[in-house]
């Protein structure tokens, strides 16, 4: 690959989260005294931003927008979650690169790249801190039941939140408290660490991780599951984990257990969940991803209050991640411009 000479033509197409302005400031950055030449473009939010792939992978919402947005020799494009599908690749032949500052490229027909001669890249990693951080608080506030004496006591006007600090009614500590992780990726294996230095007893389940870990490995599901108080899902969604906690495994738990799952929602059953909340197998749950987003207004979950902390897919919503998703971006940009291996190219 040879280094790239003359003004390179980005278009920043950032949304409501990763800002153009900080794309274009990162680039900037990067590129340094090297001639570039940048515009700003702000899409609205996409079609199902977090819905399953199939969903966003040929998103038309924006098409027309990119198509123009990269119509006056445009030849590379960073973004969040604007579509790059068949018709806009078609449209842009001066376009060489898309960057996508997500961790997967779900809104970029690559097949249509790849015939285009495009370059597609990602940006992994950008939002484990903030997945993980956001995962501890989940679960410490379904163990103490924060949400629900927040609201009591702001929403309701009632004192009655302080029946929580009675023994029936009390929330569970981390201190020596049995937690088990299912999955040990970038964030799994963050959150981990956390517990650890809380006191937790940390145990994981990952058959496709090697090496040390924080806490104690298990070798299968139903040994994590039978010893654990707390259960956290941090798999990749795939055709083998989908349904991965069904009412088997949330059988296997000890009565009363919690469970928290900030990853990918289609990974638990939740009508098996709110089966489980119902019966007392489950005492608590704390979810940011669910099988079908939004939140459907018929959802089970949304009767269960008193049981369940609810937040609408947030855990990787943080300042940093769109910054860091930016300087990502724009590191591969770099690359490109002085003719070095990109890092997290999929064409």
């Amino acid at each position: 690959m040879s280094e790239r000479n003359g003004p390179v033509r980005v278009v920043a197409a950032g949304d409501h989260f990763v800002l153009p302005g900080l794309i274009a400031r990162a680039v900037g950055h990067e590129l340094g005294e090297r001639p570039v030449d940048v515009r700003e473009v702000t899409l609205g939010w996409p079609l199902e931003p977090f819905g399953p792939v199939a969903e966003v992978q040929e998103a038309s919402d924006a098409e027309d927008e990119m198509i123009e947005s990269l119509s006056d020799g445009g030849e590379v494009l960073v973004t969040q979650m604007g579509p790059v599908t068949e018709r806009v690749l078609a449209a842009c032949p001066d376009l060489r690169l898309v960057v996508v500052c997500r961790g997967g490229p779900v809104n970029v027909n690559l097949d249509a790249a790849k015939a285009h001669d495009v370059r597609v890249c990602f940006a992994p990693g950008r939002n484990a801190a903030a997945t993980a951080e956001f995962t501890v608080g989940l679960l410490l506030a379904a163990l103490r039941r924060i949400p629900q004496a927040h609201d009591l006591l702001t929403r309701q006007g009632s004192w009655e939140g302080a029946a929580y600090y009675t023994y029936e009614h009390s929330g569970l500590e981390l201190e020596d408290l049995p937690v088990g992780l299912i999955g040990y990726g970038a964030v799994g294996s963050r959150v981990a660490r956390v517990l650890c230095a809380f006191g937790a007893q940390v145990t994981v389940y990952d058959p496709y991780v090697r090496g040390e870990i924080h806490g104690l490995r298990v070798s299968s599901l139903d040994e994590l599951l039978s010893g654990s108080r707390v259960v956290t899902l941090h798999a990749r969604l795939t055709s083998e984990t989908r349904g991965l906690l069904g009412a088997r495994e949330l059988g296997r738990l000890p009565r009363g257990a919690v469970v928290v799952n900030a990853a990918r929602g289609p990974l638990l059953d939740e009508g098996a969940l709110c089966d489980a909340l119902e019966s007392g197998q489950v005492s608590a749950a704390a979810l940011d991803t669910y099988e079908h987003e939004p939140l459907p207004a018929d959802s089970r979950l949304r009767a269960l209050a008193e049981r369940v902390v609810l937040t609408p897919h947030l855990g990787g919503a943080s300042r940093a991640v769109a910054e860091k998703a930016a300087a990502i971006a724009a590191a591969e940009v770099g690359r490109w411009v002085r003719g070095e291996p990109l890092a997290h190219c999929l064409t």
